[in-house]
């Protein structure tokens, strides 16, 4: 409410700057001791209307000073007719250039705007809104850009329901920005297509390494690479991994009562991130945790944990999420939210690497149908399933 008083205030000011620049030039004029010309700078009123609001005004204002420089105003009566006449054509020709740049300036604000218009339906397309609910899982997502007007920068994820269960990628390329889009754009689109064609996550990862490849054509001796991140989430809540140089995820889960715990999940060293040296001949999986009902997973990249304050303080990422999500359930797009604006905050909004955040709550359980008795014949109707779905979190 404050922001958007201010806003409106700032906005009438330009609107009344103008009129109050020849209000005060009139009344300096008539209570000004004899022989001080003032009226030339009347001038000034029509540039700073077509720089502040717009040509209409301008218009308005430049024959309204017009008016007034033919006008004998206190000293302004001892200048002869040529006198006057000239400060009225000098109004006339500043007002003239500045509604020609005026209107300059709007057509190419017009194509700045068709162009960022442009450019935002091909981020979006490119780094995708995630759905709120994917197999049994509720997902929400977000990200920052270093690079200022970019939606897309160095950052990636996405969220697929295939056959094999949830699958996940969070990614990290090397550099920030819209220069690193080709390489996001070609990692994005083979997971989306191996993710549902492979059936193990070492194929999909191999496949994402073919397309880096592709992308960077010759070998980049280290200076292109990708940390990536896989992860399957069964219907049993058991979330496999394969990690190539990315940060581990953390796990909210319930503690005493109804209060969330936040704890890192992830054993062992990674693997070198993609483009640096080939995948080895055995992809070992990692078993990384089970979640259960009502349990969220968080994923981000190096660009949360490595952000400091002005005094060189690293971001705290696990007591933020602990206080994002104090009690059960979480809500993954409020843990999003309130992660974003406590790293803004933290940062004084100058980031120093893009920063991708995902969080994926399992919602849905197996529950044990009534068993058969022991010799009971079947009868023509189908059976009922063993289990049933359903939400144990609500939305």
């Amino acid at each position: 409410m404050i922001r958007t008083r201010a806003v409106r205030w700032r906005r009438g000011m330009v609107f009344a700057l103008p009129g109050l620049w020849v209000l005060a030039v009139v009344a300096v004029e008539l209570l000004s001791p004899r022989g001080t010309h003032l009226v030339q700078l009347l001038a000034a009123a029509p540039a700073l209307a077509c720089a502040g609001t717009g040509r209409r005004q301008c218009v308005v204002l430049a024959g309204v000073c017009a008016l007034l420089a033919l006008v004998p105003l206190g000293s302004a009566g001892r200048l002869d007719t040529a006198a006057r006449l000239g400060t009225c054509c000098a109004i006339v020709a500043v007002a003239a250039l500045a509604h020609l740049l005026t209107a300059g300036r709007r057509r190419l604000m017009k194509e700045l705007e068709r162009a960022r218009e442009v450019a935002a339906a091909a981020q979006r397309t490119l780094l995708r809104p995630l759905p709120p609910r994917l197999g049994g899982m509720t997902l929400a997502g977000g990200h920052l850009s270093v690079s200022e007007g970019a939606l897309v920068g160095g950052d990636l994820y996405e969220a697929l329901a295939t056959p094999h269960g949830v699958r996940v990628v969070i990614g990290d390329v090397r550099g920030h920005g819209l220069g690193a889009i080709g390489t996001v754009a070609a990692v994005l689109g083979s997971f989306r297509e191996a993710a549902h064609d492979e059936p193990e996550l070492p194929g999909v990862l191999r496949r994402l390494e073919r397309a880096l490849q592709r992308e960077l054509g010759e070998p980049s001796l280290g200076e292109e690479f990708v940390t990536v991140l896989l992860l399957e989430v069964g219907s049993d809540g058991l979330v496999k991994a394969l990690n190539c140089g990315h940060p581990w995820p953390h796990r909210l889960s319930r503690g005493s009562g109804r209060r969330v715990r936040a704890a890192a999940v992830g054993r062992g060293d990674p693997l070198p991130p993609l483009g640096l040296f080939p995948l080895p001949g055995r992809l070992p999986v990692a078993r990384l945790t089970r979640l259960a009902p009502g349990d969220a997973l968080v994923l981000h990249t190096d660009g949360a944990e490595d952000a400091r304050d002005a005094r060189g303080e690293f971001f705290p990422l696990a007591r933020v999420l602990a206080e994002a999500a104090p009690v059960a359930p979480v809500v993954p797009a409020a843990v999003v939210e309130r992660v974003r604006t406590a790293l803004l905050r933290h940062t004084g909004g100058r980031l120093s690497d893009d920063m991708a955040l995902m969080v994926l709550r399992r919602d849905r359980c197996r529950v044990a149908g009534p068993a058969q008795r022991p010799g009971a014949l079947t009868s023509g109707r189908r059976e009922s399933p063993p289990y049933r779905l359903e939400d144990t979190a609500p939305l």
